[in-house]
């Protein structure tokens, strides 16, 4: 039995009685790695329109909306970041999709009945200009959960146990006896919404993808009994659903497309691939490590060991960062270590620290990043105990900006505080250490191993942590707030007082009582960035910013007393 997610596939399409194939279907199984971070998708589509596909005012090399959705669709969800949610990478595809859609069918509108001079019956019954409209059924499996997202009357169903379950639902409006139409599909609309849901996958799931030229003739029995018939040649299933439903005088192009799960990750699998790396030696000056010459040992703890290093390829003074030989067989740590690394190699932007790629073969385990050269903000804040509020801008700007990199990719720092932002010599700020980081796409990854939810600092750490609710971009938000009090006063804005404790029992504290050369709009700012209640924060860190920096003539109304 294999130790990873495999797939079976069978697949047939005929055009069927019509003049030509307007289906559409795909599967892709990614490489091994995208494969445990992105999973397998499965696509079906059939085209609703089809005035565009014979008309030559369109440069598209392949003008079947359908075709294009499905390519598209396979091509673009494994180039979106692997720290994405299954939900959040399909659906920012598929709305830009159907943005394209609709316009290029706008325009081909356009051009016929430019050339035509007369309306087409595909307005009248949508009420829209629309020539490239498609149904979308999507099937992607990752880890062991099914994701289902779907507009149309294509159909996914799932047979597990001789049990055939439809886990879409038809998007149609019934007019009459003999008449209906579709009230949803991409490229009708400027805006679609897509139906979602996931599902658990288990060992032996069918999952069959048909268009509605087969599902409308042939009864769920018989699906069951041709599946169970040919399973061990999926292939041939697919031929004979559609061979029985062309029988039966179906009038439209016949599509199906078959996907058994074969197997799922292995906890053996997820342990061998933690520990394929043993732990490396205690490193001491001059010393070598593929291609690293070890300079000093700059820190070391019960945890970790960090070392001053130049890297002999790119000719720069790296830093090495080691595990500790004490958790040599704790799973658990092996995994936060390698969680680091992850993060920083996909987290690319100026004010967070870089995390190289390794290039080279490794002997063992450790990761690399760069040199920063500077000081952390704690000691720049013992160094400037009352700053400008102009410079105190300038590096909360900087801050922001390197938390908005991790949010753009689904993540969250989740342990911003003083120690953990490096300024450089030329007062750049570096945000580091992503022990804590949360990342939305890995959270998705069913493992043998709990990874912990690890709290923050005391102060720093937002409050819905410490009552064991999940965090948010509003919690990092939180943690900047604070910071940005502690710039300007030296203090905190709760004192000591428990953060956990219920929103009324918190108590907070004027800047300007500690600062009166402040203006009270400020003061405003940070009151709401540091709310208790995540409800009651800035939605974005750019409104925070920008009330930062600008007076809120609003939020000055709501404190004064």
């Amino acid at each position: 039995m294999a130790n990873t997610l495999s797939i079976t596939v069978g697949q047939q399409s005929k055009t069927g009685h019509k003049s030509n194939n307007q289906d559409a279907y795909g599967v892709l199984i990614p490489s091994e790695s995208l494969l445990i971070t992105k999973g397998i998708a499965a696509v079906i589509a059939h085209v609703v329109n089809s005035n565009a596909v014979n008309s030559n005012e369109t440069n598209i090399v392949d003008t079947q909306a359908s075709k294009y959705s499905v390519r598209s669709f396979l091509n673009d969800y494994f180039s979106t970041p692997e720290s994405w949610t299954v939900k959040t990478a399909a659906q920012k595809i598929l709305l830009a999709l159907n943005r394209w859609l609709y316009a290029q069918g706008c325009h081909i509108h356009e051009k016929m009945e430019e050339s035509s001079h007369q309306n087409c019956h595909h307005c009248s019954l949508y009420g829209v200009n629309k020539e490239l409209v498609t149904t979308l059924s999507i099937l992607i499996i990752k880890s062991t959960t099914a994701h289902l997202f779907h507009v149309g009357d294509t159909r996914i169903y799932r047979l597990r146990d001789n049990t055939l379950e439809c886990l879409t639902q038809d998007h149609l409006v019934q007019i009459s006896k003999d008449q209906e139409y579709l009230s949803r599909a991409m490229g009708i609309e400027l805006h679609v919404e897509i139906d979602y849901s996931n599902t658990k996958v288990a060992v032996g799931d069918y999952y069959i993808f048909t268009t509605a030229g087969v599902h409308r003739y042939l009864s769920d029995k018989d699906i069951v009994r041709i599946v169970v018939e040919y399973k061990n040649d999926l292939n041939k299933a697919c031929q004979k659903i559609v061979s029985e439903a062309f029988a039966k005088e179906s009038p439209d192009n016949l599509t199906c497309q078959i996907v058994r799960i074969d197997s799922l990750l292995s906890q053996d699998a997820f342990f061998k691939k933690l520990t394929e790396l043993p732990f490396p030696p205690p490193l001491s000056k001059d010393m070598y490590l593929d291609g690293y010459h070890i300079l000093q040992e700059l820190y070391a703890s019960n945890r970790t060991q960090l070392y001053l290093a130049f890297d002999q390829d790119i000719q720069e003074k790296v830093i090495l960062k080691t595990p500790s030989i004490n958790f040599e067989d704790d799973p658990t740590y092996i995994d936060n270590f390698l969680h680091e690394e992850w993060v920083g190699r996909r987290l690319i932007h100026r004010n967070v620290m870089k995390v190289y790629e390794q290039k080279r073969h490794r002997q063992c385990l450790y990761h690399v990043v760069e040199y920063i050269q500077g000081q952390t903000l704690r000691q720049w804040m013992r160094d400037n105990p009352k700053p400008l509020l102009s410079e105190v801008k300038i590096l909360v700007e900087q801050i922001a900006a390197g938390l908005r990199a991790f949010h753009r990719m689904e993540m969250l720092h989740q342990d911003l505080k003083p120690e953990n932002i490096m300024i450089e010599r030329k007062g750049l700020i570096k945000i580091i250490d992503f022990g804590s980081t949360k990342i939305a796409g890995l959270e998705e990854i069913t493992t043998p191993i709990e990874r912990l939810n690890l709290l923050g600092t005391k102060n720093y750490t937002a409050p819905e942590y410490l009552r064991g609710f999940a965090g948010s971009d509003r919690s990092d938000l939180f943690s900047l707030g604070v910071i940005t009090y502690e710039m300007l006063t030296g203090q905190i804005p709760y004192g000591e007082a428990k953060l956990d404790k219920l929103h009324h029992q918190l108590n907070y504290t004027s800047v300007c009582h500690y600062n009166q050369n402040l203006p009270m709009w400020v003061d405003c700012a940070l009151k709401k960035a540091v709310h208790p209640s995540p409800s009651r924060r800035y939605d974005s860190l750019s409104d925070f910013l920008y009330d930062f920096s600008h007076p809120n003539s609003s939020l000055l109304s709501e404190n004064q007393i």
